[in-house]
This record gives structure tokens, sequence and C-alpha cells, in this order.
């Protein structure tokens, strides 16, 4: 009897098979992107735990002014500390050959000799410095490949207003810069900002160091306090100019991949579990049928003496095949999109090794999800066939009930041809699985709606930034704040328009309970360079005194205009001054806290003071005022819109695109698959009518239509609910980029909205054709001979 049960399974899913595949391929997209997306995140996480391991990765990081070598002591007796680092850390102005515009390097001093030691180095390439020699660098490997810089080649440096040429000795990667990026940038530009390290002794003289350190890494000791370590080192660095310690969960880069993290963590169960929902419900579809059709076999099954457990075995046999060729189709699958998801995070996160790793316990996990994704799919139609008694289930299924509808009773269908009164009736006597097939070709539409988003959400992020708030040509960030006569000297270099000077002011923000470290920026009154905007993209005016605040920066500290904020300044005097909030404006980047220039030079007791410049300059002297730029040694930084725009755009492309498209293939496979069955489903259930139409002389046109018009009138519903649903699971992830350094706004463009509806009518047609080809080879005496 088993291999009669066998041949039974067999004969049932070839004759199944276009149904078995096109619910096998759902199931393997629900298990490639599980297997992708677990893949890359654990990929990711172990990468990161090794590397800080290995590399011994900081725990507390703080900059000062300067302080002398034998404070070191002091820093390591402090309770809770385990290991102490310090070094010399400056932002110096590159001349890289083949770019034109200035680079920005930070310099990082380390050892003469190659010890283990904090933030410790990887070396990719090449060698380690030399103690001794003064113009040898070790450059990121980051930052080497985007300016094919190779070992040997040389680097224009400015170190302390002495031009420099530096040898590039090797390549290096360190955990303090798995996400490359520099004070007050978000996004990477490889180009034109990168990490060198140089050695003490070289580094030191430059800057007038000698014997004394201006940065500080410490690792804390089992069991201790982080913020009872920085308090207490916040205390000894005062008097030396330390700009406030924080731990490494503020560090720049990790605050980045720990970003980055936890969203792939979000979409390693939501994205999965839609397409194992759907599957489940095509194999529910298909398997209701099934039995609906096999009715006498049942009967004659259990009047053999089979009993209902061996008979809904069969049945749930044939549920988990179609499981198991989903699943070989979507482990090599998830396997191949994992290792291209890990690709594209090589090209931000810049590890010594980062490759998939796929542990065997998720591919037991993806099995185990798919089969019972499978099994509760097959359920309902295995409760059917076991509930059956052999004498009803050899007896024909008894017609459905039927009755006038709520469209033949208001006359509503009498204008219509009877083609399109028969498929709406159609729908309407069955209106559950009408509405389960458009629920689940509407989640696949929004999923495309989704994959659209974020590149339109970034593309409007960066419009705004940098054609309504950052309006200047260059930003020029000096090497320490200085008085007027640089500013003055900066608006009259050759090639330069229009120049507004700002000022940057470390300090702490305190409101009761809330506190956030954050630089002041100083903008002039009516600045036209630099803009504030309100939520409609309307400029705001900065008023003679009190701070502006960014709305997020805003909900941190908990505070609303009116209310009075302390503000601990971090440099000089160190000043404690309360400043009321008089504003409120939208950012998406960032955190922004603004006063008018002249309000904090006072506060402040400075001659109108600058920390740099924003410029606007001539197009045809953009090369030359960008080499005299180069030689300044006031210049610390330099900013090139339309450079820091076109890099953006590159890795938004390169990122964002690649994501948008799988998700846009994935859920095609979702419409294929729902359209596909749910129009051969119907072809069987309605065969015999069909067939009998045939035969009253309707054309095989006719008889199409009125199959795959049903479809279509599904697939229409399903566009406009999965455009909104769409828009509804957009909005729903807004929170999870409601970040300090980042914001998506909700913005879907009208082309991310056609994209998707379009792309629904092709695979719905594709699948239509499929059907067609079917309906074409229709056998009607064999059909017309079917015992109903």
């Amino acid at each position: 009897m088993v291999t009669m049960l066998n041949r039974m399974l067999w004969r049932d899913l070839w004759h199944l098979r276009g149904q078995v595949i096109a619910a096998a391929l759902v199931v393997a997209c629900g298990i490639a992107t599980l297997v992708a997306t677990w893949g890359t995140y654990q990929s990711l996480l172990l990468a990161r735990e090794d590397y800080y391991r290995t590399h011994r990765l900081a725990d507390v990081f703080v900059h000062l002014k300067r302080a002398p070598d034998a404070l070191a002591q002091q820093i390591r007796q402090l309770p809770g500390v385990a290991q102490v680092r310090t070094r010399i850390v400056v932002d110096v102005s590159v001349d890289v050959p083949g770019l034109a515009e200035p680079a920005v390097a930070r310099l990082v001093s380390v050892p003469g000799e190659r010890t283990p030691m904090l933030n410790d180095l990887q070396l990719v390439r090449g060698r380690y410095v030399d103690a001794n020699a003064l113009d040898q660098v070790l450059v990121s490997e980051a930052f080497a490949k985007a300016n094919g810089l190779a070992l040997g080649s040389k680097l224009g440096v400015l170190l302390h207003g002495r031009w420099t040429e530096l040898a590039v000795v090797g390549i290096a990667l360190s955990p303090e810069f798995v996400y490359e990026v520099g004070s007050g940038m978000l996004f990477p530009d490889n180009r034109r900002f990168g990490v060198m390290w140089m050695a003490d002794k070289a580094l030191a003289p430059a800057f007038d160091m000698q014997g004394a350190f201006n940065d500080v890494a410490l690792s804390l000791s089992a069991n201790a306090s982080e913020r009872e370590v920085i308090a207490a080192l916040d205390d000894l660095l005062r008097r030396y100019g330390g700009l406030s310690a924080y731990g490494r969960g503020e560090q720049l880069s990790h605050r980045f991949l720990s970003d980055e993290l936890g969203e792939l963590e979000v979409m390693t169960t939501t994205i999965p579990s839609l397409f194992l929902a759907v599957s489940a419900f095509l194999l529910y579809v298909v398997l209701s049928r099934l039995v609906a059709t096999q009715r006498t076999q049942i009967g004659l099954l259990k009047a053999f003496g089979r009993g209902d457990l061996r008979v809904g075995l069969h049945y749930l046999y044939l549920a988990l095949a179609t499981v198991a060729l989903g699943l070989a189709m979507g482990l090599p699958l998830g396997l191949g999109l994992g290792g291209m998801f890990v690709d594209v995070y090589r090209n931000y996160f810049h590890f010594p090794r980062l490759q998939l790793m796929v542990d065997p316990a998720l591919l037991l996990l993806a099995t185990g999800v798919s089969a019972v994704a499978g099994s509760v799919g097959a359920l309902l139609a295995v409760r059917r066939a076991v509930a059956l008694a052999p004498a009803e289930a050899m007896r024909p299924e008894p017609p459905a009930t039927f009755r006038a509808g709520a469209l033949e009773r208001y006359g509503l269908t009498r204008r219509l041809p009877a083609s399109l009164r028969m498929i709406l009736r159609n729908l309407v006597r069955r209106p559950w699985k009408a509405l389960l097939s458009v629920l689940g070709m509407a989640f696949a539409i929004g999923l495309m709606v989704v994959g659209n988003f974020a590149l339109d959400s970034a593309n409007y992020m960066m419009a705004v930034q940098f054609n309504q708030v950052q309006r200047d040509d260059v930003t020029v960030l000096y090497n320490e704040p200085r008085g007027p006569g640089a500013a003055i000297a900066l608006a009259k270099m050759e090639g330069v328009v229009q120049a507004e000077a700002f000022r940057l002011l470390p300090v702490w923000l305190r409101h009761r309970q809330h506190s956030k470290r954050i630089e002041v920026t100083g903008l002039v009154p009516g600045s036209e360079l630099r803009q504030l905007l309100d939520r409609q993209l309307r400029p705001v005016e900065l008023p003679p005194e009190g701070l502006v605040l960014s709305q997020k920066l805003a909900r941190i500290l908990d505070v609303a205009p009116g209310d009075v904020l302390t503000m601990e300044v971090l440099e000089g005097a160190r000043a404690v001054l309360p400043v009321p909030v008089v504003g409120v404006v939208d950012e998406m980047l960032g955190l922004g806290a603004y006063m008018d220039a002249r309000a904090l030079t006072r506060l402040l007791g400075e001659d109108r003071t600058s920390s740099g410049g924003y410029l606007r300059i001539e197009a045809d002297q953009a090369a030359s005022f960008y080499q005299r730029l180069k030689r300044l040694p006031v210049v610390a930084g330099v900013a090139v819109r339309s450079a820091l725009q076109q890099s953006l755009r590159e890795s938004l492309d390169r990122s964002f695109f690649f994501f948008s498209t799988v998700l846009v293939l994935l859920s095609c496979v979702i419409i294929v698959g729902m359209v596909y069955n749910s129009a051969r489903i119907s072809l069987s259930e309605r065969g015999n009518e069909l067939a009998s139409l045939c035969v009253l002389g309707f054309t095989q046109r006719e008889v199409t239509f009125l199959l795959l018009g049903e479809q279509v009138l599904l697939v229409l519903a399903a566009i406009p609910m999965g455009l909104l649903l769409g828009y509804g699971l957009c909005a729903m992830l807004v929170p999870l980029f409601d970040r300090e350094l980042f914001r998506l706004p909700l913005v879907v463009e009208k082309l991310s909205f056609f994209y998707p509806a379009f792309a629904a009518l092709i695979a719905s047609g594709l699948s239509g054709l499929l059907v067609a080809r079917r309906i074409r080879h229709l056998d009607l005496i064999a059909v017309l001979k079917t015992r109903e």
C-alpha cells in the first residue's frame, strides 16, 4: 500500500507540476531572503566581534588640546582603566595625485616599534613605518583603493604650515575606522577623506607636540563602570582642553555599523515571513482543490481500511515535497544573494576578513521554517481529507448553493456583457478566495514600493541638503578658531565670489536629566550659503539671541521654544551659560544647534572669531583655487559640494539600486505564483464549464477571456491596495531610520508607484500566457467525460 501511495504522490506532483513549481518558487524566495539576510547579518556580526577582539578596539575615547606624556600614568591609575594609549591625532590637507580638490587625511601617530596596542593595525600590504623616518606613512585601504595609491606613492601634506612629501610604505586597516568617515561626515567619501598613520617621532615635531599628546584611547577592566571612568577622565583632562570623553557606543564608526546591524536584523524576519506566508496560502489553495477532485480516491482508500493518518500524511507529503523543491532552489539562491549582499557591505565596512559565513544552524532553521510554513498551508486541506467519510467521499461533491448577489439584486450588471457578468458573479460567490489572492499580490506590490522608497528618500534628502541647505561651493575649516583677519583673507582670495564665516563651538547642552555633546554653529545674520529650513522647506531666519535646535535634538533634550538650556563650553575658559531655546528647525542630517554668530561671540567675549568659511567660487577658476587651498597652512579641511554630491550619488546608486532590484524581482515571483496558481485552479474547477461553452459555440478567445479576465480584475484590484500598503510599510519604516546621524523622510516618487504597478501587470501577463497556452490544448471530450 505504501508503494501505491508513493505512486499516487508522484502522479499528483507531475499532474500539478506547474502549480507546484509556482508555489516552490515562492518558497525559494522566502528561503533565499532568510539565508541571505541572516547570513549577511551573522557575517557582519562575527566579523565585527572578531576584529574588535583581535585588534583591541578601545572602550573610551577623548580628544584634547595638549597634555604631557607623564599624564598617561595618572590615566592608567584611574579606577576601572585596563589599558591606555596616548597619541597625536590631527586632520591635515592632502594633495593626492590626480585629484583636483584638496583631500583631508586624519593623521594618527603610532609607536616606532610595532607592538600590540589598542586600536591595533592590520597591515594589508607593505611594511610598518620606520621609527626614525620623517617621510613615511601607512594609509587606509579604502583611501588607497579610491585614489589608486600603491606602495611608494607620494602624497603632498601640509604639516603645521610646512609642505612635506610623504611616501606610502604600507596599506593598513584599523578597527577604529571600519566605517571610514571624518568629523561631520555621514557617508564615506574615500577619494577625499582617508586615514594615515605616522611614527610618533615624525609626527610630534611637525606639530610641536614633543613629549605630549592630544588624544587618548583606553580599555576598561572587567565590571568597570564606563560612566564613572568617563567622569574621572573628564575631571583629569579638563585643564588640558579635554573635549569630553565618550564610550564606544558614541564612536562614529561603531555607531554606523551597529545601526546597520539593527536594520538588517529587522529585515531577517519581516521579508522572509511575507514570502513564506504567501507560499503557505498557495499550498493551501492547491491542496484544497486536489482534495476536492480526489474525493473518490480518498473514499476508496478509507473503504479498504486505510486510516485517517495515512491518508492525511499523503497530502502532507505533497506539501513537503513542494517545500523540498523550494529548499533545493532557495538555498543556493540564498547563498548567492548573501555573497552579493556581503560584497555591497564590503564597500562601506572595512574588515580584514568579511566573507559570507553560513552557520549550519541557519540551514536547519531555513529547513524547519519552510517545513512549518508548508505544513500550516497543508493543514486545512489535510483536515478536509481526513474528515471525509468513505461513503460520502465516493459520491460527487454536491454543487455549491448560489443565490442572486448584490450586483444582480440592484441591477448593477444589467448593462454589462454576459462574459463580464459571469466573471463578476464568480468572484462575488467566492469572496474569501478572491480577497486572499488580492492580498498576496498586494503585499508583493507593496514590497516593490518599499524597495524604491529608500532610494527616493535618500535622493530627496540629498536634493534638499545640497540645493537648499548647503548652497556654498566650498566649505573651508581652519585648524583652530581664528580672528576676523582669517575670514577677510579667505574672502579676498582670487576666484571667491561670496564668503560667509561660521563658528563651530563644542559644548554640552543640558536640560534636566537630558544632555548631549554637540557643536553649536554660529551663522552670520541673513546667511545665504547655509540656510535653515522649517518643515515646509521655507527659510528660517536666526533670531538675534538664543539657540535654534534641530527637531531631533530638541526631542533628545526634551525642550521646546521658551525653555532654557545650560550650555557648557568645552574650550577656552569653559564658561557655563544659560541659553534660551528660541526655535526648532527640521533637518534630515545630523543634530544641529544654531545661533547668530554675533550673539555667540558676545557670549564668549570674542571678537568675530570664526572656525571656517562657506564660499561660492567662480567655476572656471576652481582648479587654481583648489591648488591655493592645498598650500594654506591655516586650512585643516576642505569640502567641495559637487564632489561630495557625486560621491554620495555613486554610493547610493551602488547599494540602494541593488537591493531595490532584488526586492522587485522577488516580488514579481510572488505575483507570477499567485496569478498562475489562481488561474490554473480556476481552470481545474471550471474545466467542464469552459469546455461546455466551447461546445456551445464560444470561441477559444472568449473562453480564455472568461478565465483570465477574472485574474485581470484581481490584479487590478491588488494594484491600488498594494500601492497603499507599500506606502503604509514605508511609513512604518521611517521610525527605523530616525537616527541621530540621519533621518529618512517619507518620500515616494510617482515613478515608484508606477513601476510596481507596471511590473505587476507584466508578471500577470506572463502568467496569463502560460494559462492561455493550456486552454488552447484543452481536450474537450476528456473534460466533458470528467465526473462532476
